[in-house]
């Protein structure tokens, strides 16, 4: 009786070892169809179109060309190829103050005919307007429709998903926007971490061990919209006061915040790295006339270098996949960082922020999937490397 329940009892845990191997790679398989699905849609808003006069020699615009015209910043045709004539922008509405309602017929079935007159009189020309009313005529032109490239996600420069008449996916300063506030503030943690780390494993008695272990552990449980509000209340002032800043909401700040999220990782493992150091070590570097701290620094800490690696790739690993906290923090501004005291955004904040508002299925939410998915890349390859570095035989760097 009793290995038929133990047959059941491995059976009941395999099937759930294997249906949760299932739904996490029914997860990752899911992520990426819905990311990669922004690839096949137009650079302008769908649904839409732009028709340009039929003698203009240009045949398509990538999403860049097309939010610089609209925005008034490419002014003539011949920078993009064209002839020398100056670019006219047209928007559908304003058709409706060129003609009065009389002239659009009954059920407006005249207005394609009518946007096809404005549109054949101007050579200059740019018109964007809804399919369903696009002209279909030989003085009229509508232009190629183009896909959103990897280069216009993966080299953009700007994240605008509301733009019009095209949306801009530029990832670029979300990526660099997280890499910035990461690195500083593992450049941060770090030293702080190491030294706790050495502290709690080679100099605090047992009773103070046995105080802070747990209290570094127990700070690793405190939801991060805390750590948030902690650093929107107390740091953001601070350091708006402190440097004499415009606003508090900064990268800075954000890596400030993450940095004391990240400790405890950090403290934990490389603490547990240094106390599996074996003893003999210790009394072997002692014994053969090393002070205290020669034995931490030229032993111990060699000998923990794997377990301090990790710790440091789990730290960056926190910090790179933060969401609420640096979403309080850093200002939201999806914006190339210049410098480490102005606003910025990272990945996390940004599907955060967004995706409630994005229309399921359209190009805005397949986007914030491919944000996930360059998310889940960089966690990952972190994880991947964090296994790696810990399985390292102990004791290479002695």
């Amino acid at each position: 009786m009793r290995r038929v329940i133990e047959k059941i009892i491995e059976n009941i845990l395999r099937l759930s070892g294997l249906t949760t191997t299932i739904i996490i790679l029914l997860m990752v398989v899911f992520l990426f169809k819905e990311g990669f699905g922004l690839f096949k849609n137009p650079v302008v808003e769908r649904g839409h179109v732009l028709c340009v006069n039929a003698s203009n020699k240009i045949e398509y615009l990538n999403s860049r060309e097309i939010k610089l015209i609209f925005d008034g910043e490419i002014e003539n045709w011949n920078k993009l190829g064209g002839e020398n004539l100056p670019i006219e922008v047209f928007r559908f509405n304003e058709i409706f103050s060129r003609y009065s309602e009389e002239e659009f017929g009954e059920d407006y079935k005249k207005l394609p005919e009518k946007l096809g007159e404005v549109i054949s009189s101007s050579p200059g020309i740019i018109a964007f307007l809804p399919t369903q009313y696009a002209p279909s005529m030989p003085q009229v032109k509508t232009l190629a429709e183009e896909k959103i490239g990897g280069a216009d996600f993966f080299g953009g420069v700007e994240w605008i998903p509301t733009a019009v008449p095209s949306p801009q996916f530029g990832v670029l300063p979300l990526v660099l926007g997280t890499l910035l506030v990461s690195l500083i503030a593992i450049l941060i943690a770090l030293p702080l971490g190491l030294g706790v780390a050495v502290y709690i494993s080679e100099l605090a008695n047992d009773g103070t061990r046995k105080i802070l272990k747990p209290a570094v552990e127990l700070l690793a449980g405190i939801p991060s919209v805390v750590y948030g509000f902690f650093g929107l209340v107390v740091l953001v002032p601070l350091v708006q006061k402190a440097l004499n800043l415009p606003v508090g909401e900064t990268a800075f700040t954000g890596s400030l915040v993450l940095a004391i999220m990240a400790l405890p990782t950090i403290i934990t493992v490389a603490e547990d790295a240094m106390r599996s150091t074996p003893s003999a070590m210790r009394e072997a570097s002692l014994a053969l006339g090393a002070t205290h701290w020669q034995t931490i620094y030229r032993v111990i800490i060699p000998y923990a270098s794997s377990g301090i690696s990790a710790a440091v790739i789990l730290g960056i690993g926190r910090a790179v996949g933060e969401t609420m906290a640096v979403l309080m923090v850093t200002g939201n501004a999806a914006v190339i960082p210049t410098s480490l005291f102005a606003p910025i955004r990272t990945i996390p904040a940004a599907i955060a922020a967004e995706l409630g508002e994005a229309p399921a299925g359209g190009a805005h939410y397949q986007a914030l999937f491919m944000l996930g998915c360059i998310l889940f890349m960089i966690t990952l390859v972190m994880s991947i490397a964090s296994e790696l570095i810990s399985k390292r035989q102990p004791g290479k760097g002695v």
